[in-house]
């Protein structure tokens, strides 16, 4: 292997300790996930504090609401990124072994059972406050850009999630024993730091594109266009993204290299294609329909 970067020295663990028999660690993708979200919240405040980025100069909710509407995201984020990656991933083992479900320390989230999870918990937070669903969207895809980025960064730490075999010269060395195996490469196998192409695509670019738009462009003024691109980008992003990703374990098989979860001859689509694949045609259509709406 003449062309690879070695894995940088990092631990998943920021730091740890233990007092008697309990043992506390605070881990890079615990904290991915709380400024995140923290972050989310600054940008939904200040986006609501704009009354001119609004139809009518009238925000869908005030600077409080939003702090309400972190504790449902939190919620649901949590539970559907946990239920969604069992039912998405691996719901015979889990179903055998319903205890593990709950051990989220160990690993094992789903962003699209995490989406599932935030749309059921905006749709509740909309009924229980009064207050319009689409302009709420817009404002949950203006903030979740960040959190993508962030999530990436701490899988890319985390060496999970890594991409295919390559001898690209940013190819990566990842450790393990599952990373390093390729057939027919001695000496470590350098694989796509697929984690890096998304928080790149799906955090940096998807978040300055919706930045844009809603801020220059004033597409908040069109309640629920903001939502499309972002469900466009994000599903456009992970699509292309997915051919790079090394494919989950339990869909690779001696016949099924790719990790193929539907077979069109010589070329498929993995999990996260077609799990991706709704977002995109939800995203364009959104779009159409309200890019034939006048802006208010």
């Amino acid at each position: 292997m003449l062309l690879a970067i070695p894995f940088p020295d990092l631990s998943p663990e920021i730091f740890s300790f233990q007092i008697g028999g309990f043992a506390f660690a605070l881990r890079w993708y615990a904290l991915a996930y709380v400024i995140g979200l923290l972050a989310g919240l600054f940008i939904i405040r200040r986006a609501v504090s704009r009354p001119p980025l609004w139809p009518e100069g009238r925000p869908p909710m005030g600077p409080d609401q939003a702090e309400a509407l972190l504790t449902w995201v939190i919620l649901g984020v949590i539970l559907g990124g946990r239920l969604g990656f069992v039912l998405f991933y691996q719901p015979s083992w889990y179903l055998s072994h319903p205890a593990e479900i709950l051990k989220l320390w160990q690993g094992g989230m789903s962003f699209h059972g995490g989406l599932i999870g935030v749309i059921a918990a905006g749709l509740l937070f909309c009924r229980r406050y009064g207050v319009a669903a689409a302009p709420v969207a817009d404002c949950m895809a203006l903030a979740v850009t960040p959190g993508l980025f962030l999530g990436r960064i701490a899988n890319f730490i985390n060496a999970e999630l890594w991409g295919r075999p390559t001898d690209l010269p940013w190819g990566v060395i990842f450790p393990g024993g599952a990373a390093q195996a390729c057939a027919g490469v001695d000496g470590g196998c350098a694989r796509h730091p697929s984690q890096l192409y998304e928080a790149g695509l799906e955090g940096l670019l998807l978040g300055a594109v919706i930045w844009f738009v809603a801020v220059r462009l004033r597409w908040l003024r069109s309640p629920g266009r903001v939502t499309g691109v972002f469900f466009t980008g994000y599903g456009a992003a992970r699509i292309f993204v997915e051919t790079f990703r090394q494919a989950d374990a339990q869909f690779v098989t001696p016949d099924n290299p790719w990790g193929h979860v539907i077979r069109l001859g010589d070329w498929g689509l993995t999990q996260g294609q077609v799990l991706s694949l709704p977002m995109l045609a939800l995203g364009l259509a959104i779009l159409a329909v309200t890019l034939r709406r006048p802006k208010a």
